[in-house]
């Protein structure tokens, strides 16, 4: 079934994204594997930023907007489109980390009703719609 008529939703977690965008697709365990394959994929705005800030201290080459724009090309990947305030209430109840980059990316993939695709220990912890 091509992607296109997928239901399903997932959003990538940034250390996702860049690994993608690196072709360390090695990195991704097979159910992520999987999971990129058949959903519909997605990224918050967020991720865009953190990745901006990761270059900017050398740890990721590319300007993150056209990292995006190549996976969007190469997978599909789209920007997330759930309203900010819908995010920012999501994000509110995700007590259980301080970090703002995962309490957003967390509250606007469970604002969405979709997957988040991540390999964060903790993420996957407290987030039931976690994939790895």
């Amino acid at each position: 079934m091509d992607r296109g008529s997928q239901p399903r939703l997932a959003y990538l977690d940034t250390p996702v994204v860049a690994w993608l965008h690196d072709g360390l697709v090695d990195r991704l365990s097979r159910r992520a594997r999987d999971a990129i394959e058949s959903f519909r994929l997605v990224v918050s705005p967020i991720v865009e930023l953190e990745l901006s800030l990761l270059r900017e201290i050398g740890r990721f080459r590319p300007v993150a907007a056209r990292a995006i724009a190549a996976l969007g090309d190469e997978i599909g990947l789209e920007y997330g489109s759930v309203p900010f305030r819908r995010v920012v209430e999501a994000a509110t109840r995700q007590t259980w980390t301080r970090d703002p980059f995962d309490r957003i990316i967390v509250g606007e993939a469970l604002a969405a009703g979709a997957a988040l695709i991540t390999k964060d220990d903790l993420i996957r912890h407290h987030c039931r719609s976690a994939i790895w």
